[in-house]
């Protein structure tokens, strides 16, 4: 018996051992990204904080992978991490950030931030356990294709698209000019 006769009847998203295995991997990568988001908002170094956001969108990268969207995930490694932190990390050199720890940058209104953002990732929560509680996913296949996703960014969202890389453009022209010497 060859080996495509054997799997001929297997499912990979409901047989045990690769849903074991991706639960277990789901819950690696979650306990990566929540610290790692905690010591983002609560380091003091403005570059470590670049590099800790870093890994939580490596994280969700990974977490797309898992779900089968392996396209959305490469998206994230190439736009996010390539990109949008390659131009913080430049906005961050050039405009002379301050890279320790800075007494002044700490706002006194923390806590209630603490509190606020809590609220919000309550009812976030709440919205979507009831919502959603008890639906199960269907392994129906893919609802889009990443030829529906291209054309969709190509030709009716082409507009944003083109928007948003002229402002990251100017972004970066401005970090550049507020760190010229003159």
């Amino acid at each position: 018996m060859n080996v495509p006769a054997a799997l001929e009847g297997f499912d990979s998203l409901t047989s045990g051992d690769t849903v074991v295995a991706q639960n277990i991997a789901f819950g690696i990568l979650s306990v990566v990204m929540v610290v790692a988001a905690l010591r983002m908002v609560t380091t003091r170094n403005v570059v470590h904080a670049a590099l800790y956001l870093v890994i939580v969108l490596a994280g969700a990268a990974g977490i797309f992978i898992l779900l089968g969207a392996e396209f959305v995930g490469v998206t994230q490694v190439l736009v996010y991490i390539g990109a949008i932190v390659v131009l913080f990390l430049f906005g961050i050199m050039l405009t002379k950030a301050p890279l320790g720890g800075v007494m002044e940058m700490t706002g006194a209104q923390w806590p209630i931030a603490a509190v606020v953002s809590l609220l919000i990732g309550g009812v976030t929560v709440y919205s979507l356990m009831a919502r959603f509680g008890s639906d199960r996913l269907t392994s129906d296949g893919p609802i889009f294709r990443t030829a529906d996703v291209s054309d969709e960014v190509f030709s009716t969202y082409i507009v944003p698209f083109e928007a948003v890389s002229v402002l990251l453009l100017a972004a970066l022209i401005g970090a550049i000019v507020l760190a010229r010497k003159d």
